[in-house]
């Protein structure tokens, strides 16, 4: 029987006392991160300088050699670029293509004519779970972009209530259902169960969509009354966007194709990976779909082929689609800049060591094992803006308390570990800046809609993962 207040031993908790430096550690951190925000919101100072400041006071206010100060900033900067940066270029040029064939015109309608009102936020919510199902955050939060923004604009609502259902529905998904890597590193580490972990995951994430997106959205619509902007990461949204050459538009059923060719790539890597899960030696057919399903691929293959359905289908000519991709990449270019000098300042907070100094306060309380899970990846999430750190740092903890849960409970350490990773992001995230600079939001406003929506979700998911631990043991279900 799964016990909740199964905890970390005293020894090891002795062994990890805390001392002056991590108190130093936090100091700074807070002070780095308060600096970022005075620049930005009181002097506007550009976010790229800020947060190159603020990773220069971590270093510098921490002690780390001067030399380390900049290695640790340029490979928090070149981490997230590499995984983020080329992706975001390929979503601008997906983007740019399907708002100036007439594909995105296309979807907006086609969706407003099924639903109005009251409903469309919910749409919004489905269809961002189907594109996050598969795809990282980032990707479906470019892939979505021209539609949120579209949608807001021809339904007369606050960009708000449409973007932060979307919002929802890709984050939740990220967090909390496999195939993500958040989640299936939480799975790998605690021994839990995948079939298990996606059953459970899918029916916390549901009602957790449901109150932090369309529920949420008319309050954060309130709070932030902003209507949708005319360009959207690079992306002329307005309808005179579309090129005056297109001769036909593509219809709705090639659009969506389209767009959810990289979903479906990925989708199907992840179907493969479950079926063939020998990974240290997999079989042709694994490393094959293995090889398309990564993200880069998956994109670069989308936009290859949006330049035959929104390009030469058309009507657009050779010449026309690489003056198209070219002049997607230019508005886009300060928005790569913010997000690697968001991940520079992450990972200076990291080399500084205010990761190990958030595991050794997690290691010396006396708490139930889920809710221990829990309280670090949000206490990892806060001081290092990482989702991924929280998770894998998080997990590594409490994996030694996993191997005397049931199957069930263990499933349930990798939801609340996941849940805790998604807690309040803010200025070292560099998912905040990038939806503030999509949307052409304020750091206050970003604040008070994504920040707060991220909260929401972290909070009712890990409410959630308990009720059902407490059902389950009720039910003598282990």
């Amino acid at each position: 029987m799964f016990q909740p207040t199964a905890t970390l031993s005293t020894e090891v908790a002795a062994a990890q006392s805390w001392n002056g430096r991590d108190t130093l550690l936090i100091v700074v951190a807070a002070v780095a991160i308060a600096l970022i925000v005075v620049l930005i919101a009181s002097f506007k100072m550009h976010p790229f300088l800020a947060l190159t400041l603020g990773a220069a006071v971590v270093g510098l206010g921490s002690g780390v050699e001067l030399g380390k100060v900049v290695g640790n900033y340029e490979a928090g900067v070149g981490s997230v670029l590499q995984e983020v940066g080329l992706l975001i270029g390929l979503g601008a040029m997906l983007g740019k293509l399907m708002a100036d064939s007439g594909g995105a015109n296309k979807v907006v309608d086609t969706l407003l004519a099924k639903v109005s009102g009251a409903k469309v936020p919910w749409m919004m919510a489905l269809v961002a779970v189907i594109i996050g199902l598969p795809m990282f955050f980032e990707i479906g939060l470019v892939l979505l972009l021209p539609v949120i923004v579209l949608v807001a604009q021809r339904s007369g609502s606050k960009l708000m209530r449409i973007a932060i259902p979307a919002l929802a529905g890709l984050s939740v998904l990220h967090g909390l259902v496999p195939p993500h890597p958040g989640p299936l590193i939480a799975i790998q580490a605690v021994g839990a169960p995948l079939g298990l972990t996606l059953i459970f995951g899918i029916l916390v994430a549901v009602p957790t969509v449901i109150i932090c997106g369309p529920l949420f959205a008319p309050l954060a619509a309130r709070w932030v009354p902003v209507g949708a902007p005319k360009t959207a990461g690079g992306v002329d949204t307005t309808r005179e966007g579309i090129d005056p050459d297109v001769k036909r538009p593509p219809s709705f059923a090639v659009t969506v194709l389209t767009i959810v060719f990289p979903v479906f790539l990925m989708l199907l890597k992840a179907v493969i990976d479950i079926l063939s899960p020998d990974a240290k030696n997999p079989s042709p057919v694994r490393v094959f779909f293995d090889f398309l399903g990564q993200p880069l691929v998956a994109m670069t293959l989308a936009v290859l082929l949006a330049m035959v359905t929104f390009g030469y289908a058309v009507g657009l000519s050779g010449a026309a689609l690489g003056k198209k991709i070219g002049q997607s990449l230019g508005p886009i270019a300060a928005v790569i800049l913010i997000v690697g000098a968001g991940g520079g300042f992450k990972q200076s907070l990291i080399g500084a060591g205010v990761g190990d100094t958030v595991a050794k306060w997690a290691q010396s309380a006396q708490l139930s094992v889920l809710l221990l899970g829990f309280l670090i990846a949000v206490a990892l999430r806060l001081a290092t803006g990482s989702a991924t750190v929280a998770t894998i740092t998080s997990a590594g903890i409490v994996a030694p308390l996993a191997t005397s849960l049931p199957p069930s409970q263990a499933a349930l350490l990798a939801l609340a570990i996941g849940a805790g990773s998604l807690f309040f992001s803010h200025v070292n995230d560099a998912g905040f800046w990038l939806v503030k600079e999509l949307f052409g939001l304020t750091v206050g406003q970003t604040f008070k809609t994504w920040s707060v929506m991220e909260t929401l979700i972290s909070v009712i998911g890990f409410g959630l993962v308990m009720l059902l631990s407490g059902l389950l043991q009720l039910w003598g279900v282990s």
